[in-house]
């Protein structure tokens, strides 16, 4: 799908404020509600808007430790790989997962009430997933940015 100026002027606002009505959109926007509720529904159908959330903050909700885990397999194979995707995509305190290059195979975002339950997580299952090789962790002191709305 190829985005217009229109399309990403909605998905700015979208962003910033996913409850705006359809009429406060489409006046920010430049279009009347009707043409401008058909592109909403139409970025929504081509899957450029996946979903709508609500940010909860992770330290008013007492989980204010984030752990970065550097996670290295034995032998980067498709079972390995399905073997620890698997594990990771059913585990909650996991809420971001990446495969990447360079030194380790994967990055996670672990957050946590405190290094007890962190401790609890890899020793009860992060340990126990086959085909691990290596652990690095990494404490989050302060969060200096976090944004969920994309550069369009």
């Amino acid at each position: 799908m190829t985005l217009d100026k229109i399309d990403r002027r909605i998905l700015v606002h979208l962003q910033d404020e996913a409850r705006m009505p359809n009429v406060d959109l489409a006046e920010k926007v430049g279009l009347s509600p009707t043409p401008c509720a058909r592109r909403v529904k139409n970025l929504e159908v081509n899957g450029v808007i996946s979903g709508y959330v609500t940010l909860v903050d992770q330290k008013a909700v007492g989980l204010p430790v984030s752990v970065f885990v550097n996670v290295t397999l034995e032998r980067q194979v498709e079972q390995a790989l399905g073997v620890f995707e698997s594990f990771i995509t059913d585990r909650p305190e996991v809420m971001e997962c990446y495969l990447m290059t360079g030194d380790a195979d994967y990055l996670l975002r672990i957050v946590v009430t405190d290094l007890d339950a962190y401790e609890r997580f890899i020793v009860d299952h992060l340990t126990k997933v086959p085909g691990i090789a290596n652990i690095k962790s990494s404490f989050a002191l302060k969060q200096v940015a976090y944004k969920t709305a994309l550069p369009v």
